[in-house]
């Protein structure tokens, strides 16, 4: 009986340990992730697509060496059919939401495109009430059906009250990016490869697709402080970015730290206005509506998970 006793209160200590570091990790995700527009803007204002997209997965390819370097996990040798399911995880998440995001960022203003990017939440609550069984799948459904209200919104007030005046493109590749994110998000706690050996080679595979499409587009290479940002943006939003998402996610599950992590469109939002980024009343109507679904599915699974 007092065995019983005293191994309660260590399984208590371990789960909160492991929420405090999760809710780290994830806050740590979140800071990182609200510079992406900012840093991604003011580069893309002087260089290609191309050259910013090779800088970033260079950053972010040499964090997760310097990580796996670091690492002590053994590596076990696997099947070639089980290595291909995190390598395509890691493919679709890292390069698939990246890429398609700066080419959202290159052709439509970049304030609609970050909260048309960060819709991926909604698109989990889908999967959810799609694959799974929510307590309260009425609610995560008007919370979707909600943001993505407040998406056409965006689109259609964004600018002088009229409908997609950035490149289709741009409007198709944010959704995209906002897709291969939310897949990222179920998978990730799924499968059981770490972070770092999820991400390094899709990381690795990012460079190489990266460098040959600067050799396409040609131009001057980055010098000096844009290299910096270049590479920051690799080595922040994306590398430690990712690395700390996915590790919130192992330990604690999306659900419980998804609040955390729908405060990134809120605090990148206001950093692109703070830079001087405008949306009109109709846009801000459309970002207050989308932020705000996007908290209500959080909150939501949250709660569900909490309750199992």
């Amino acid at each position: 009986m007092v065995e019983q006793r005293t191994r309660a209160p260590r399984r208590l200590f371990r789960f909160g340990s492991g929420s405090i570091s999760a809710l780290a990790f994830a806050a740590g995700a979140v800071a990182l992730w609200s510079t992406n527009a900012l840093v991604g803007k003011s580069l893309l204002a002087s260089h290609p697509v191309s050259q910013v997209q090779f800088l970033q997965f260079t950053g972010a390819a040499l964090v997760f060496v310097a990580i796996r370097l670091m690492s002590r996990e053994r590596v076990a040798p696997v099947a070639a059919e089980a290595a291909l399911i995190p390598l395509a995880v890691g493919f679709i998440g890292l390069v698939g939401t990246m890429v398609l995001q700066y080419i959202a960022f290159a052709s439509m203003p970049v304030i609609e495109a970050n909260l048309m990017a960060y819709t991926w939440p909604l698109m989990v609550a889908a999967a959810v009430i799609a694959l799974e069984n929510p307590r309260r799948p009425a609610l995560l459904g008007l919370a979707a059906v909600v943001g993505f209200i407040g998406v056409a919104l965006v689109i259609s007030g964004g600018r002088n009250q009229s409908w997609l005046q950035g490149d289709l493109v741009g409007y198709l590749a944010a959704f995209g990016s906002a897709l291969c994110m939310a897949f990222y998000s179920i998978m990730v706690g799924r499968v059981a490869t770490s972070p770092d050996r999820l991400l390094l080679p899709s990381s690795l595979i990012g460079v190489a697709l990266t460098f040959l499409w600067c050799a396409r587009d040609g131009g001057a290479w980055p010098v000096g402080s844009d290299l910096a940002l270049g590479l920051y943006l690799g080595a922040g939003p994306m590398g430690l970015g990712y690395y700390f998402w996915s590790r919130a996610v192992k330990l604690e599950g999306s659900g419980k730290i998804a609040v955390v992590a729908y405060l990134t469109p809120i605090t990148s939002t206001l950093l692109l206005t703070l830079s001087g980024e405008r949306l009109t009343m109709t846009a801000i109507a459309g970002a207050v509506l989308v932020i705000g679904s996007c908290v209500a599915v959080g909150v939501e699974r949250s709660e569900a998970e909490n309750h199992v």
